[in-house]
């Protein structure tokens, strides 16, 4: 009977704590801000379902369907990752739970986790909320299996790590931390295992469809790598990296050390020594890469939850520095909230800038410092720009014949997202919309819209091949990264645009 309330007691905290998790996502945002730019594009693979993507694997596509039938609202759009965090710090309990932690260090880690910078991952709709969860799904599988060797737990890692494969590429970083750290150790014995090898070959079957599609389509994450390295890999500096490891735990700095000292010299901890070498074999290796600090988001859940039972083995039933522990975790977290959560106006955070760019907020990932955060820019002016977009798209007469081509994947994506007309199918050279150009009739009138600083604001370019071209608006806001963003209709098509479209499109994807 004691040992049945126990269980009910922590599944009861544990539903306080992801009650909580759900509260502080939605509540923490403020109204202000509207969705991502890389939201927008991943909602629209749900529209173009595929056994791969340019940018990403698949399996977020197979949500972004979800999220349509019910109803493409805002709120479940931001149900998805918050409900990957909720788990992700379910597993993180459920580690604890293999480490014979208490339901002190169970809430504890929960607390840990919600009070880091999962709170803020866990916002957006991009794969890495589900990146964090599968990698923590595979330190907890395998922590099983090494404590009991039972072989259904392989094969829940094998399917853990296809899933995550299937969601980002990332999860392969892992992998390559975690095999020399199992090499070095006696848990190398799992090579002996014969599931082990039938669990490598569901992960191959899980992974295949992506596999083949990159094989047909000639390796288009190559390419996307190249221009990632490029672009935004080869303004992050190493020393960068380094601190914002710290910066996302800030709060939780005493149980990430607690963590380190306990896998060393707590008797218990020395079985799951591999642990800790597979976060430094994978550091090492994201920072030879010169990886974005968030991509070794997924290493820490796992340690989070050592760091927990170790810190209440110090405790022990001293709860007073328990309750001091917590109070200082969550005060410390209270106070970084306006850095970590979108909780500022634009307008208010311009006014806090010094503070924003003492923790390194305001730098972009070209390595320049703006007025805003980066993703804060990147949810702002897109309502604008649709309403723009539909002024000009509701002077078309025949809308089955005419084109509406964008400058990037934010601008096509939340144009699609936010406008009035339910088939406006806007498209861009950028990413996977280059795929999705539909030309099935002439085409006679084409809206474009182009960034600020355009080399050819007039649109002389175009006018020898078009009746008329009427500048429709510019978004406005100030604060928006698409400030400045002009929206042009091109009536009358004087040349055959669908063979003028397909040569550019083939031209762009030989690029690619």
């Amino acid at each position: 009977m004691k040992s049945r309330n126990h269980h009910l007691t922590e599944v009861l905290f544990l539903f306080v704590f992801i009650i909580l998790k759900f509260i502080l996502s939605y509540f923490l945002v403020n109204g202000v801000y509207e969705l991502h730019r890389d939201e927008f594009l991943h909602l629209d693979q749900g529209s173009h379902l595929a056994a791969g993507f340019t940018s990403i694997p698949p399996l977020t596509s197979i949500f972004s369907v979800i999220i349509k039938f019910l109803g493409n609202s805002v709120f479940w759009v931001k149900f998805f990752p918050t409900l990957f965090g909720a788990l992700t710090m379910l597993f993180a309990w459920q580690i604890v739970g293999v480490l014979r932690g208490n339901l002190l260090a169970k809430s504890l880690v929960a607390i840990a986790y919600i009070c880091s910078a999962y709170l803020r991952l866990n916002i957006l709709y991009q794969p890495n909320s589900f990146d964090v969860l599968a990698w923590t799904a595979i330190y907890y599988y395998l922590l099983k299996y090494f404590e009991n060797r039972q072989a259904k737990y392989l094969y829940c890692f094998a399917i853990w790590l296809g899933l995550g494969f299937l969601n980002k590429y990332n999860v392969m970083f892992l992998v390559l931390g975690i095999l020399p750290a199992v090499i070095i150790l006696p848990n190398r014995n799992i090579f002996k295992d014969k599931h082990l090898y039938f669990s490598i070959l569901l992960v191959l079957i899980i992974i295949s469809p992506n596999v083949i599609w990159q094989i047909v389509n000639n390796f288009p994450v190559i390419s996307h790598m190249k221009e990632l390295a490029e672009t935004q890999l080869v303004n992050v500096k190493r020393a960068d990296f380094f601190k914002e490891q710290f910066l996302f735990f800030i709060s939780d700095i005493f149980i990430l050390i607690a963590c380190f000292v306990g896998l060393i010299v707590y008797k218990p901890f020395r079985k799951h020594l591999w642990v800790i070498l597979s976060y430094v074999f994978t550091i090492i290796i994201f920072s030879y890469f010169k990886a974005k600090g968030y991509y070794a988001l997924g290493l820490y859940p796992a340690l989070l939850a050592f760091g927990s039972v170790y810190i209440c083995q110090i405790i022990g039933k001293r709860y007073v520095l328990a309750v001091l522990l917590i109070f200082v975790m969550v005060g410390f977290f209270a106070y970084t909230i306006p850095l970590l959560m979108p909780v500022y106006s634009p307008k208010e955070i311009v006014r806090n800038h010094n503070r924003f760019e003492r923790v390194g907020a305001l730098r972009w990932e070209d390595g320049k410092n703006r007025d805003l955060p980066q993703d804060y820019a990147d949810m702002q002016g897109w309502k604008e720009l649709a309403a723009i977009v539909d002024s000009a798209y509701g002077k078309v007469k025949d809308k089955a014949a005419v084109v509406v081509r964008t400058d990037n994947y934010g601008q096509a994506g939340a144009i699609n997202y936010y406008s009035k007309f339910k088939n406006i199918n806007a498209v861009s050279y950028n990413a996977d919309y280059l795929y999705w150009f539909k030309m099935d009739k002439p085409i006679k009138d084409l809206i474009l819209i182009r960034e600020a600083g355009e080399s050819d604001p007039e649109r002389k370019k175009e006018k020898p091949f078009f009746d008329k071209i009427i500048k429709i608006g510019e978004l406005k806001n100030n604060l928006a990264r698409e400030k400045g963003t002009t929206v042009f209709l091109l009536e009358g098509a004087k040349i055959d645009v669908n063979s003028r479209l397909k040569s550019e499109i083939e031209e762009r994807k030989h690029d690619h």
